[in-house]
């Protein structure tokens, strides 16, 4: 569907109840099941596949390309390739992606902006034949705090 042949491996685990300060590179697959505060990116490309799952928690900036979050970021994000919010997902932060799957209970505290917007024409809402046509501005999402 994304030019994928298959899914990377995961070959490196951060484990649940395990804090890491200072930037993570990766190459193919990573899982984030504990703690990081610092940047998580992929020194590959858009094939790499970053795992964050329900209890793991990011304080920094996160980019690879196949993101899959069910967890806390407090950072920007950007999914090269897609993007996957998963129920309990919560990010505090710009998201940037390429394609987008959103479960409902993902939360996004940020704006929310696909990539390559200026190759993509203005969207143009259908106007009546007295009315002028209104250009479509990119979306952005907020949660709201409990």
């Amino acid at each position: 569907m994304f030019g994928w042949k298959k899914t990377p491996p995961i070959r490196t685990l951060i484990g649940e109840g395990t804090v890491i300060t200072g930037e993570i590179r990766f190459s193919d697959g990573l899982r984030i099941d504990g703690e990081v505060q610092g940047n998580v990116t992929c020194t590959g490309d858009a094939r790499s596949l970053l795992v964050i799952s329900e209890k793991a928690r990011v304080h920094g900036k996160v980019r690879a390309g196949h993101v899959i979050i069910n967890g806390l970021i407090e950072g920007p994000v950007m999914a090269e390739d897609l993007l996957e919010l998963q129920p309990k997902a919560r990010i505090v932060g710009d998201v940037r992606y390429e394609a987008l799957e959103m479960h409902q209970g993902a939360t996004i505290d940020g704006e929310l902006r696909p990539l390559k917007t200026d190759d993509k024409p203005a969207l143009k809402l259908a106007a009546s034949s007295n009315g002028p046509v209104t250009t479509v501005q990119p979306v952005i999402a907020q949660s709201q705090k409990n």
